[in-house]
């Protein structure tokens, strides 16, 4: 079903550095609240073929994503359990078209956060128990892993020459998680910025 909740679950705390120290922070740890963004999820023995005659690609392998046209994202999650993630004109006709034999929805209530920069792996080590800087983010790889003892999903990427990541949890935790993970990006010089800086 649709998830793009109203207010973040983890927005109504968050308090954005001045726009001038912004890029600053970027360059070395930026987090941005994108929890309120569109979201979809399914799962079942018949989503691959649904998804496919809804003129959607689908990641080859499980633990995989690939990007959407006119932005957005669809990650497979396991072998047939899929995320898709984008603006309101791409998920609304995908969460109201007629479901096929096999597919049932997922409510994706997610927390859902951006970090990146330059000191992004000082921060993964100290709060991830996987090790990222083997992942080769060309092969766009999906971790599922666990972050301050939250489990979280993660996609890590290379954007202008910068680690990124993108990171999910059960909206629950969204307050513990940014809390945490904002602490952090403050101590290593960062800190809260507007999310079209990853852009």
């Amino acid at each position: 079903m649709i998830s793009a909740l109203a207010v973040s679950p983890v927005a109504e705390i968050a308090t954005l550095l001045a726009p001038a120290a912004q890029p600053a922070a970027v360059a070395r740890l930026g987090i941005a609240d994108v929890s309120a963004t569109a979201r979809y999820g399914c799962k079942g023995p018949g989503t691959i073929a649904w998804l496919e005659n809804l003129g959607l690609p689908v990641p080859p392998q499980p633990n995989s994503w690939l990007p959407l046209d006119g932005g957005g994202l669809i990650a497979r999650l396991g072998f047939t359990e899929f995320l898709i993630e984008g603006p309101d004109a791409l998920i609304a006709p995908l969460a109201s078209a007629p479901r096929a034999a096999g597919v049932y929805p997922v409510l994706r209530q997610d927390a859902a956060l951006i970090l990146g920069g330059a000191r992004l792996d000082e921060l993964l080590r100290q709060t991830c128990n996987v090790n990222f800087r083997p992942l080769d983010p060309a092969t766009r790889p999906v971790v599922l892993t666990s972050m301050v003892g939250v489990g979280v999903t993660v996609i890590p990427e290379l954007r202008n020459g910068q680690p990124f990541v993108r990171v999910w949890c059960d909206g629950t935790y969204g307050h513990y998680l940014w809390e945490t993970l904002l602490g952090i990006a403050v101590e290593l010089g960062g800190g809260n910025v507007a999310a079209h800086h990853f852009n």
